[in-house]
């Protein structure tokens, strides 16, 4: 089957012929997923504890050189839970700050295993720590397995600590059937994030998609328009980010625990990064770079003001 990836190619005219040539993806934002293990159990998740495989540190270290050679400039740690790997994750953080000098390194964490000392040994060398809450209501977090009635107070610690370390503090919500009806207006006015995803809640074919699945999430979909005045009842909010299916489903560039790029086009993932390079295994699978770019891909990502305002070069 031909493969529906779009391919731009660029014509350059010497003494009358015209020669083409394709343009390599730059994997310019990385979700690197290193582990599929979490403590928490909430039912829509789409990356599911399928394997308990985590790669050694230093062939990890290996492939993330691999990928600034590529192109990469932001890095986003993510699972399952990555602080269940605590030491594993601060190595790789100073690695990607202090040796590859990536313009932003990132953390996306349920908040419940943070520790304010962790903060302080590598906190300078993180830029973002993203932290998912779904409800400012206990009841409901406990009702979707993410809550064990602390959430919201630990968010709120989460958000101080980052202020006192200088780390950018973002949220990350998944509006689904359980919380789209809530206004969180007061506590994001409280909490003053300098980013909030509102994520549209997402079907991933062999993830959460049936009863056969480790999780199903299809209980927990919403219509667009349900979404839709979700995102309008929380539109002063300056941080607001929305992310429809539409957009969030194909326009994130996901390495999976054996160094793989995740394929959200129905194919089979990538080769290892680590066996086949990063520029055959981008080749193998849909990215959708408009998307990407039309979701606000590039942002202010850095600690450093100005790092991410240099022009892509697409």
């Amino acid at each position: 089957m031909a493969s529906r990836q779009k391919v731009v190619r660029f014509r350059i005219e010497t003494l009358g012929h015209h020669y083409y040539f394709r343009r390599r993806k730059r994997p310019v934002a990385v979700n690197y997923h290193f582990t599929r293990r979490c403590n928490k159990t909430c039912g829509f998740c789409f990356h599911t504890a399928t394997t308990s495989h985590m790669e050694q540190i230093d062939k990890a270290k290996e492939g993330l050189i691999l990928l600034k050679r590529a192109g990469m400039r932001k890095i986003n740690f993510a699972g399952g839970e990555p602080f269940l790997y605590s030491k594993f994750l601060g190595e790789m953080i100073d690695f990607c700050k202090e040796n590859l000098r990536l313009e932003s390194v990132s953390i996306v964490t349920n908040g419940s295993l943070v520790q304010q000392r962790f903060l302080e040994k590598h906190g300078s060398n993180i830029d973002i720590l993203a932290v998912s809450c779904d409800s400012f209501d206990e009841g409901t977090n406990i009702e979707i397995g993410r809550g064990a009635g602390d959430q919201v107070r630990q968010l709120y610690k989460i958000g101080s600590w980052c202020r006192q370390y200088g780390i950018k503090f973002k949220i990350n919500t998944v509006v689904c059937r359980l919380n789209y009806q809530e206004d969180m207006n007061k506590h994001l006015d409280s909490l003053q994030p300098f980013r909030w995803k509102c994520f549209q809640v997402l079907i991933v074919a062999g993830e959460n998609d049936s009863s056969g699945t480790l999780r199903d999430g299809r209980k927990f979909l919403i219509t667009d328009t349900e979404y839709q005045n979700f995102c309008k009842r929380h539109s002063r909010q300056a941080s607001l980010v929305p992310e429809s299916n539409r957009l969030m489903a194909k326009s994130y560039l996901i390495l999976d625990e054996y160094m793989r790029f995740l394929d959200r086009d129905g194919r089979k993932p990538s080769e290892p990064i680590l066996q086949v390079g990063v520029n055959k295994a981008l080749e193998s699978v849909y990215w959708d770079e408009g998307a990407f770019k039309e979701r606000g891909g590039i942002y202010d990502w850095s600690r450093k003001k100005g790092a991410a305002e240099k022009k892509l070069e697409w």
